[in-house]
């Protein structure tokens, strides 16, 4: 808002013409007064959201499965765990209606937030397996305050679990909110970026010895990257992070299989790496020929006391923004999952093998990655801290590591909206 003004302006008449008669006069200086109009609210330019940094723990489980932290969601606000999902869009979290299947989670209460609004709609949101759609939630719809690093979001979309399915009860967080490609209206990022935060998410994954993983809304923390971000383009807006690839090369060599085209997703919400098949036992064809398919979850292993110094280097190729050849690598240390608990003798491998090709967090806790929704791009940088050696015990994994299950990958397949 402006305060009033006066504003003395001096009007000055030229005479019309060269002679008059008689002489007139002229007239003197007059003073006009000028007054400011008021401008309506949020007719100026909307204030700028600072960028926030949420601190991140790490589900591990004999290999880095999962990075979450803290929301509130609510009036007062009640407190949840969430994995910061750029495989999704949507906020889940489940509710006091979801029964004893819930209860390793944390549950929301509608009746006890001031600003709860029930939409009247309910669906489902099944997550694919690669053996079967035997991950689902059921959800209600409804809006409510979202606070996310002291950002807050008001009457934004809270999608509240009714019911899921038994395999997500062990999961150490209660839900998951989407940071995909797109600002989906109505959600808790979209609501973010209206207020005047950049729409950028920056990503410090780290391995569980290293710690310290962040998350910043709103843009980058320099301070955890060494050098500049390299930036590779989408190629088109999907509902999905996809960045073209010309290549694959594992440790310095290639195939004809692995120099094709395609494009992957990226996901923070997958633990490893998902291609196809044939991709998936091109790699393991150029490490080990001891790798071998384990179970029907597409899941492969090998004898662990062949596993622990086999070089396995992964080059994924892509080109830079600016045109230039440029590759993400996943390093040995990453080939060993851990043991199967059905038979400890048995390490699973990182590469699980589905019919689309992701990359997750094997590769993402090696980078500092900037997801820049306004630039349709990804950013890359050296994360210098989470490129040491690992010495982690391996400990037997209670699970088979599949992809596009909640375990490991967080990737509606589908979801359903019902009135």
């Amino acid at each position: 808002m402006f305060a009033s003004v006066a504003v003395v302006v001096t009007l000055c008449f030229l005479p019309l013409l060269a002679s008059c008669s008689p002489p007139q006069l002229t007239p003197g200086p007059k003073k006009v007064v000028l007054k400011s109009r008021k401008l309506p609210p949020g007719s100026l330019r909307r204030r700028t959201l600072s960028p926030s940094n949420v601190h991140l723990k790490d589900y591990f489980n004999g290999t880095d499965l999962q990075w979450f932290g803290d929301i509130t969601v609510g009036t007062p606000p009640q407190h949840f765990t969430v994995v910061f999902d750029t495989g999704s869009s949507t906020l889940e979290i489940p509710s006091t209606q979801c029964g004893a299947v819930c209860d390793m989670q944390r549950k929301f209460d509608p009746s006890k937030s001031s600003t709860f609004v029930d939409k009247g709609k309910n669906g489902t949101i099944v997550f694919g397996t690669g053996v079967g759609d035997n991950w689902s939630l059921t959800v209600d719809v409804a809006q409510d305050t979202v606070s996310v690093g002291g950002l807050t979001a008001k009457g934004v979309q809270v999608l509240l679990i009714v019911g899921q399915t038994p395999t997500f009860s062990p999961n150490p967080f209660d839900g998951i909110m989407g940071l995909g490609p797109q600002l989906v209206p109505g959600s808790v990022f979209d609501s973010f970026v209206n207020q005047g935060l950049p729409a950028q998410v920056g990503l410090f994954l780290t391995p569980e010895r290293i710690g310290h993983a962040e998350l910043t809304l709103g843009g980058a923390d320099t301070t955890k990257f060494t050098g500049p971000l390299t930036f590779i383009t989408q190629p088109s807006s999907t509902g999905n992070w996809i960045l073209p690839s010309s290549g694959i090369a594992v440790n310095g060599k290639t195939s004809n299989t692995l120099t094709s085209n395609r494009t992957i997703v990226f996901d923070s919400g997958t633990s490893n790496l998902c291609f196809s098949k044939a991709t998936t036992e091109a790699i393991y064809a150029m490490i080990s020929p001891d790798i071998k398919p384990v179970g029907d979850f597409g899941a492969y292993g090998i004898p662990c006391d062949k596993i622990s110094y086999l070089p396995a280097q992964i080059d994924f190729q892509f080109t830079s923004q600016s045109g230039s050849p440029f590759n993400l690598t996943v390093p040995s240390s990453e080939l060993n999952v851990g043991p199967f608990r059905s038979d400890p003798t048995i390490c699973q491998t990182l590469i699980n093998a589905l019919n689309v090709d992701i990359i997750g967090g094997s590769l993402l806790k090696h980078y500092y990655s900037l997801w820049d929704v306004s630039g349709s791009r990804i950013g890359f940088a050296q994360n210098a801290s989470a490129r040491l050696s690992s010495n982690a015990k391996r400990i037997p994994i209670d699970r088979v590591f599949t992809c596009l299950a909640r375990n490991a990958i967080l990737w509606p397949l589908a979801l359903r909206i019902f009135t």
